[in-house]
This record gives structure tokens, sequence and C-alpha cells, in this order.
């Protein structure tokens, strides 16, 4: 049976002698992208600039391994007791008795024989002196070094504040009745596993692309799953602060507290252990915050030193902020100068076009010394930058060394007050662990066709003199 050769649609079967665009040979169905190559720009273009925000505990903490569940520490108590709030009563004969609501809860310290100051909290502002002749669990009377008829405090419903200055004693007269015990606080956190992962299977591993990637760290290559495994680090870099910083303990019956200490196995193998506490949350308990809006005038400023004096009195200080609030300080600093407006005259300048005024301030000195500095993660549109509800501008942080007891090395040592504790001993470091597995990219341990890298960390953030700390909520 004899053969016949079928035509293709829309392809020419009768040859030209001249290169034409002819009815015959002219394609139809053209699709740009599969006619010509296109002019690339092989290099990504970083469009955001370096996008990781993990730099802040670099600045201004240290890292120290640990090797139990539960770090503890220990910190000076004050050395000197107030007692606020004392209801004056039972005035006769040049003596009165001031009792408190309450007994604390290590009984009345004032001891007979102490000289107090006595000062009242009313509009009169009455003050007196006297020494202690009694001492019940909630309640001392005071003999006044006055002659007077009445009680110096004549406000009905007066309140009393009073502190020990000394003691007086007759001659001849015994010692000081009992003694007083070194008052420590004594604090803990626990460290928590922080985990990630990336993989991609073999094939993908040797498929090449016409983008050059690379990366904040570095690393640059013509195959994508480079990025994407960079990336993934240097995320895991970023959950490594953000988790010291946004940590919060779990409540018992919460439940996150439920989900973390049942899924370890049986249930309640785990419990009470979910959570940690992070420089927000112990600034939150344990510090000072000021909220409403933030410091933007020096009276604001001054009460946060008045406040300060009461605290460590920590001579050097760095502000970590927001935009908006480091504008606001700058703004602030601005104003003190009376010689031009904004604060264009500071320094002195002969006017030339080659001139860069500078119109931001890197600190000032009002009672201590405040350095600031900007604090990416606060401005990040992805983190924390712009959030309304539970916004935070900024955070006070002590700058040197403390000195605390450590209950692991039984005895003092300078520490910053930030500093992350990781779980390591002679087995095991897991400060920062990586690892690959499956049976691509260099790892043989299963048959799987993929490459996974592994992340893993474990650590707590342990906040010394949180007393000295500023949050600045919005």
């Amino acid at each position: 049976m004899a053969g016949s050769l079928q035509a293709t649609p829309g392809v020419a079967i009768t040859p030209s002698s001249v290169k034409a665009t002819l009815p015959t040979n002219y394609i139809t169905n053209f699709d740009f992208l599969t006619q010509y190559l296109p002019d690339t720009y092989e290099a990504e273009f970083e469009r955001y600039g370096n996008r990781s925000i993990s730099s802040f505990l670099r600045m201004v903490g240290a890292e120290l391994p640990t090797n139990s569940d539960l770090i503890k520490w220990a910190e000076q108590g004050r050395l000197h007791t107030k007692y606020q709030a004392m209801v004056a009563s039972a005035y006769a004969a040049g003596a009165e008795t001031f009792t408190m609501a309450g007994a604390p809860a290590t009984g009345m310290v004032f001891r007979v024989n102490q000289t107090v100051f006595l000062s009242s909290d009313q509009a009169a502002a009455e003050s007196a002196k006297g020494v202690i002749t009694a001492v019940t669990a909630n309640s001392f009377t005071v003999a006044y070094y006055v002659d007077t008829a009445a009680s110096p405090f004549t406000g009905a419903t007066t309140t009393v504040t009073a502190f020990v200055y000394g003691s007086e004693f007759k001659k001849g007269s015994a010692g000081m009745d009992g003694s007083l015990e070194a008052e420590d606080s004594i604090f803990s956190c626990k460290p928590i596993i922080i985990k990630d992962n990336y993989e991609v299977s073999g094939s993908d591993m040797a498929q090449v692309g016409w983008v050059e990637v690379t990366t904040e760290n570095g690393a640059t290559g013509y195959l994508w799953y480079l990025k994407s495994e960079h990336e993934t680090r240097l995320r895991f870099d970023d959950y490594l602060e953000m988790a010291m910083v946004e940590g919060v303990p779990a409540e018992g019956t919460s439940a996150a507290e439920a989900f973390l200490s049942t899924n370890v196995g049986a249930a309640g193998v785990d419990a009470g252990n979910a959570g940690t506490e992070g420089m927000f949350d112990t600034i939150e308990n344990r510090g000072n915050v000021w909220s409403g809006g933030n410091p933007a005038a020096l009276a604001d400023f001054d009460t946060i030193v008045q406040r300060l004096d009461k605290q460590g009195a920590i001579a050097e200080n760095v502000l970590f902020l927001n935009r908006q609030f480091s504008f606001d300080i700058d703004d602030m600093l601005a104003a003190q100068n009376s010689y031009g407006a904004g604060g264009t005259s500071y320094g002195l300048f002969d006017n030339s076009e080659e001139m860069a005024l500078n119109l931001g301030f890197s600190g000032f000195k009002r009672g201590y010394e405040f350095y600031k500095t900007d604090w990416k993660y606060l401005n990040d549109a992805t983190l924390r930058g712009g959030l309304t509800g539970g916004a935070i501008n900024g955070v006070l942080v002590p700058a040197g060394t403390t000195s605390v007891y450590d209950q692991v090395l039984g005895k003092n040592a300078k520490r910053p007050f930030l500093h992350v504790r990781y779980r390591a001993s002679e087995a095991e470091d897991r400060r920062y662990k990586t690892w690959m597995t499956g049976s691509a990219g260099g790892a043989m341990s299963s048959d799987i066709d993929k490459m996974q890298v592994n992340f893993l960390s474990e650590r707590a953030l342990c906040v010394m003199g949180a007393n000295n700390f500023v949050l600045f909520k919005g």
C-alpha cells in the first residue's frame, strides 16, 4: 500500500529561495520568551538592606555556659529599711506609737534604742525625731526629743514614713537587743529549647538557576537552596535573640504549659518548665516602666533620673530606641538652644556649601550620662515596628558590670547586667548546634533523597539588677 506525507499545520513545506517572512513560513503563535534570551541581572537586588536584627545582646551582654535546668543567683537587698504608711496613735507623755496595717514578712526590723526620723505625707509636712522605746511585730513606740504636750503630727488621718538614722544608749546600759541578717533577693530563670530546620531534595540541589543569590553573611552562588538555607540560619539567629527579649514564663494552668509539659512524653513529665523570663517581662515585673507616651521633655527625664537615684545610681546608661523616640529626644535637646530655632546654631561653622548639618544627638548628660542608639528590632516593619497594642518604644540599659553571687561558682563574680546562659557540659554543647541528616549534600544518615539542616539551641537570659532598667511603653 502506497504511503502519503501529511502537511503539519502552520509549517511551510514549500521552500523559498530568499530569506523572507512569507505567509507560508511566518510563525503565527509567536511567544517572545521562547524566541530570545532575556537580558537578565544575575545578582539579586538587596532592596531591604541587612534584614537581620540580632545585634542587641551581642553589644550589651555576654554568654556563659550552664549545666542545669534552673539558674539561680542572689542580688543584694537594701542596706537600710524605710517603713511607710505608719499610722500614729496612743500619744502619751511625749511618746507615741506607730502601727502599720500588717506585720512585715520578716517582722519589724527597728529595734529599741535606735533613733528614727519621722515624716508625715500630709499637706502640713510635719516631721519629728525620737528614740525607739518598744517594738512589736507591726509597731514601734517613739519617745520624742522635743518636749511637747501633743503629738507633732496633727492630722486626723496622718500617715508617717520612718527610717533609722542611728542609736543612743544610757551610760552603763546593755548593748543592742537583737541583730539583723543581710537581706538578699534570690532570682531564677530556666533555659528553653529553640529549634528550626531547612530541607531540600537531592534533585533541587542539582538545579542551577540563573539568579546569583547572596545573603547577609556573604554566601553567594547560583544554587537557590543555598539562599534558602542561609536565610533559615539568619532567621534562626534572630529567633535566638528575640526569644531572650520577648520570652514569658507559662502560668501553671495555661494551655501552653499543658502542651509543652505533655509534648515530651507522658503527661506532666516536664510540668512547670514552659516558657522563660525574657528581658521585657523581667523589666515589667522587677524594673521600671514608663508608659503613656515618650518622655520628650527635660522634666520627664528628671523624673526618670530621680527614679534611678532610688535604684543603683548607675552613672552611664544606654537608650535603645525606635525611630520616633530617637527623634523626640533630638527635638528635646535641640529645644534647649536659645540661639537658634531647632538647635541649628550649635557649634561653630562657616556656613559653607560643603557643610553637613547634624540635627541629631548621640547622647546627653542630665544627672547621669545617657547614650542613645536606634534599635533595629523596634523599627523593623515585620517585627515590633509600627505596633499599636503592646508597643515598646525603647529600653534603658545600664552600662558596665555588677557584682553578683553565683550559686554554681560559689563566689561573687563580675557580670554584665545582661547575659545569656546556654546549656553545655564536657559531653554536649547546646549553645548553637547544627547538623545535617538525609542522603544528599554530604549527609549519609538515611535513605531519604534529601538534605535536612537542623538548628538547635538551649538558652536563657539572666537580667541582673532589673531595678536599674527602664522600659518605655507606647
